[in-house]
């Protein structure tokens, strides 16, 4: 046995390293599929092909299986980023813009956006969860978003105004175009199909005359 063998991981061992990652990938499929209550764990360890047992010892509940669904796909995607705003060199409606399209690119073009239609079809049913996720992930992308507009005030370009309610201009049309597009964006004809960046790089130069000083 050569040194690289003697120090390469067994097949067995590779896999069991990958279950985790396995069972979070079959975990995104059943709730964008199905929903969160919709979803049983039998499911889900079926998919990834290994016993309800052993999903167990990787997430000891459905709950915490979600949780780590939304920290693996969401959180990074929709909250990455604030050294990259904090080192933009452009105008503030060019960020915002820039801001919108990357959160579409990394986020609400993937599959892992589902998991917005389902905390807004769901968060009644599991307080929780719903608690969870505006802790981890709404919470920390209005601060980008707050952020982005308060530079805007603070360097003259834009009015001084509401920030709290303008946060909301900037991310409804996103949560807009997830929600189209895992419900009846799937069900309509091509003629009637939104281009998502198009939509989001006209919605931010709307946005940012109606926040210009001028």
């Amino acid at each position: 046995m050569n040194v690289t063998e003697a120090h390469a991981p067994h097949k067995r061992e590779r896999r069991k390293q990958d279950r985790p990652g396995e069972l979070l990938e079959a975990a995104l499929d059943l709730f964008v599929e199905k929903g969160f209550a919709a979803t049983r764990v039998e499911e889900v360890a079926a998919r990834a092909g290994v016993s309800k047992g052993t999903l167990f010892l990787y997430f000891p509940s459905k709950e915490d299986l979600f949780k780590a669904v939304v920290r693996e796909n969401v959180v990074a995607p929709v909250t990455q980023g604030a050294a990259e705003v904090a080192q933009f060199q452009g105008s503030t409606s060019a960020l915002i813009e820039w801001m919108m399209l990357q959160w579409w690119r990394r986020y609400g073009a993937t599959k892992a956006s589902g998991i917005s239609k389902l905390v807004m079809s769901e968060a009644s049913n599991f307080p929780d969860l719903a608690d969870f996720f505006r802790t981890e992930v709404i919470m920390p992308a209005h601060a980008l978003v707050r952020s982005a507009l308060q530079r805007g005030i603070n360097q003259g370009e834009f009015r001084d105004l509401n920030v709290e309610l303008t946060l909301h201009s900037v991310m409804s049309p996103l949560l807009f175009l997830v929600m189209w597009k895992h419900s009846m964006g799937p069900c309509c004809p091509s003629h009637e199909q939104i281009d998502p960046e198009a939509f989001i790089s006209q919605h931010a130069q709307l946005l940012a005359r109606g926040l210009s000083v001028t």
